[in-house]
């Protein structure tokens, strides 16, 4: 499994996946900055990444674009710090692995997730 963590959430989601096993790296390390959501998801497709974000565009993409993937996992909480919710995080991506690598939106908050397979139709 590998992360991409998009620009709206901390560079310090890194060391929390690589700490748990899961290879991640920031949109800053690869992209820039201002790129727009349609960069990110194409560039996570390209290079066989999951997305994990604060944003609810790329639900969007992904239901406008009928893809299986890039898998998005969705933070719905005020505090997506790793400190508060990165072993619900990490917990909901191990007990989900499955559903990730065939494709699915995940949206999780500090009490429960809900999953979507995708194509979303």
């Amino acid at each position: 499994m590998k992360v991409l963590i998009d620009m709206n959430l901390s560079p310090a989601w890194v060391k929390s996946f690589t700490d748990a096993g899961i290879h991640a790296i920031h949109w800053s390390q690869v992209g820039a900055p201002n790129a727009p959501d349609l960069e990110i998801f194409n560039w996570a497709i390209a290079n066989n990444f999951l997305v994990f974000t604060h944003d609810l565009d790329f639900g969007t993409l992904l239901a406008a674009n009928k893809t299986k993937c890039p898998s998005v996992i969705q933070i719905r909480t005020q505090d997506v710090t790793p400190e508060n919710i990165s072993k619900t995080i990490i917990s909901v991506l191990n007990r989900l692995k499955d559903n990730i690598e065939k494709g699915a939106l995940i949206t999780i908050d500090e009490n429960k997730s809900r999953v979507r397979i995708l194509p979303i139709t």
